[in-house]
């Protein structure tokens, strides 16, 4: 558990980054979870206790709403976080440029994790791309430490410049470790305050023109900030050809190889605090310095692509840096050797192994899922993300595209069969229950408006579990631990137009074939339309479950493997041609009762 520190502790980044924002006077921090930026606001909450902070902190239910909450704030003069993923800085997009225009009155900070490699995430994209295409500044912290000092900075550059500031940690800095120094706390003693400007707040487009000039005089200025300018890990480069130019983590792993081969002397080593905007003093005087540039960054070619003259210049545009993966040591190692032309030995790669993902034992999805498969084999299986993606290993998922997209894929996939004239075939959209609540509501009553006919599953474990474990709208907790009013699934789905609705245990898997059977009649029948299944039971991390049911493998089992292909659970191991049950891992649902086609399993 966190602790309320007194002068330097070891902290998780996302630590550091909360105790930052905390001791820099912010009185509201918004966030979606999201990894590998989860841990920020919760941690945010645990030091607004700790230090016994009036402040509020919440768990929106999208990172837009997160985003447009937290903005407000900053227009009423005070200072805001939001934090979110780099994915989820998707959905907050429409409001980050418009917000670039109109600018901000108090202090806003804006988070998003980055996932190179990518470890979680459905694209691997660099929010320092984003911050370009808002023409916002963004730094690019390296280690924890940074990252927890860089947010003084970011607030004081926002405030001075009136703009949203993009503070960009990666997967590497948010879960890494470090010793870091706190802050004096700021005492917040400011009080909200809105002054009406419509030319400003609410700008038509003849108004915006004159925000978009001024927001482009803000970077000219922003970019000659002295403390944030590129430097030079030492002095005395005047004699070095060669420079090696990086940001972020990546700079941290290139200064340890150069630092571990004694090469400091060797190559002027340029770090970049903020990669956009750079100053063209910078950028014009680098090429003309140094006879050959490598440019090390991740994911994408920020810096690289605002230098004039590349024609010495190498990186992920010249194929010298891989254009795509996490920029490891392994990666950076053999590259750095090139560029300098040392013949150095190759780093040892790590031997791919292992098994694959898979849902918990005991998961609810898992009974779900095979429960699907069993009453619809032929249908088209839309996904969606979260925990419930690896309903792939069931053969239950047949795409996945982003959060929310499953129910207006699987109304893509009605409305293409239905006007083509094609055979019908059952479709089965599968969402979390914090998902749907994210972005899942519009898409059904787009779906319902236009027609369309298919099943929706919504699998209701009552948390957010892929990130987590973090409440939901429906759980009635909020962030900081007080009660709320839930939001009630069956009321809002009666709201969104649909008329069939069933409730029902997600261990239940006789109960749910039938239903889904019977949902696939109505999606068919005159009067149909969209049938939702709410498939409901808590997610055993976190929850009060004990084990009740004890199962065993009877001597009749035949080896088949079909429990060990169509179910997967973890807890059924197959060896000597026989199957047995693994009892640490054993959670006592049961389901697998309902799996065995000999029925070599029962309860004990």
């Amino acid at each position: 558990m966190l602790q309320k520190i007194k002068k330097e502790a070891i902290l998780m980044g996302n630590e550091a980054i909360a105790l930052g924002i905390i001791e820099n006077g912010c009185n509201m921090a918004s966030s979606y979870p999201g990894t590998p930026a989860s841990e920020i606001l919760s941690s945010i909450a645990h030091y607004r206790d700790a230090y016994g902070l009036k402040m509020h902190v919440e768990w929106s239910v999208n990172e837009k709403a997160a985003f447009e909450v937290a903005l407000a704030n900053s227009y009423s003069g005070c200072r805001s976080a939001v934090s979110m993923k780099q994915v989820g800085l998707n959905v907050a997009l429409d409001s980050l440029m418009s917000s670039a225009y109109t600018g901000v009155v108090g202090g806003f900070l804006l988070v998003s994790a980055d996932d190179p490699g990518p470890h979680s995430s459905q694209t691997e994209q660099d929010s320092r791309f984003i911050a370009m295409l808002a023409k916002i500044p963004v730094l690019d912290p390296c280690s924890p430490r940074e990252a927890h000092d860089f947010i003084a900075t970011a607030y004081e550059l926002s405030e001075k410049y009136e703009i949203p500031v993009l503070l960009r940690p990666t997967t590497r800095v948010c879960h890494a470790r470090q010793n870091v120094a706190s802050g004096k706390l700021l005492k917040n003693k400011r009080k909200a305050m809105f002054s009406k400007d419509p030319a400003r707040w609410a700008a038509t487009p003849k108004f915006r023109l004159t925000l978009h000039k001024d927001l482009n005089k803000k970077l000219s200025l922003i970019a000659s900030e002295k403390k944030l300018q590129p430097f030079f890990y030492k002095s005395g480069t005047s004699n070095q050809n060669n420079c090696i130019i990086a940001s972020g983590v990546a700079y941290s792993y290139v200064l340890d190889f150069l630092t571990e081969h004694h090469l400091l002397d060797k190559v002027a080593l340029c770090k970049v605090p903020m990669p956009y905007p750079l100053p063209d003093s910078f950028l014009k005087s680098i090429t003309t310095k140094f006879h050959k540039i490598l440019v090390i960054e991740e994911t994408y070619p920020v810096i690289e692509l605002q230098i004039h003259d590349r024609r010495n210049v190498t990186g992920r545009l010249s194929g010298h840096v891989p254009n795509a993966g996490e920029i490891t040591p392994d990666i950076i190692y053999p590259v750095v050797n090139k560029f300098l032309n040392i013949h150095g030995k190759p780093l040892k790669q790590a031997k791919a192994g292992g098994q694959r993902p898979s849902l918990c034992a005991g998961c609810p999805h898992r009974a779900t899922y095979f429960s699907i498969k069993k009453a619809l084999p032929k249908a088209i299986y839309a996904g969606d993300i979260g925990c419930y993606t690896l309903g792939i290993n069931l053969g239950a998922v047949d795409t996945c595209l982003c959060m929310g997209a499953s129910i207006n894929q699987a109304a893509g996939f009605f409305h293409s069969f239905k006007s083509t004239g094609s055979e019908a075939k059952p479709i089965v959209a599968s969402i979390g229950d914090s998902t749907f609540i994210h972005s899942g509501i519009t898409a059904l009553i787009n779906a319902v408006y236009n027609g369309a006919r298919f099943i929706l599953v919504i699998l209701d474990n009552s948390t957010t579990a892929m990130t987590g474990n973090q409440p939901t709208a429906a759980t009635g907790v909020r962030a900081d631990g007080t009660s709320s009013s839930g939001l009630q699934l069956d009321k809002l789905l009666e709201g969104c137009g649909v008329t069939y609705i069933k409730t029902i245990d997600s261990y239940d898997v006789q109960g749910i074939t039938s239903t889904l059977k019977d949902a696939d009649t109505y999606t068919r029948s005159q009067n149909g339309g969209i049938a939702v299944i709410i498939s409901k039971h808590p997610c055993l991390i976190g929850s009060k479950h004990k084990k009740t049911i004890t199962v065993t493998v009877g001597e009749n089992c035949t080896g088949c493997r079909y429990c060990i292909t169509n179910f997967e659970c973890p807890a059924l191991v197959h060896e000597n041609k026989k199957v047995f049950i693994n009892p640490v891992l054993c959670s006592g649902c049961g389901v697998c009762v309902h799996v065995c086609p000999v029925h070599a399993i029962k309860v004990q």
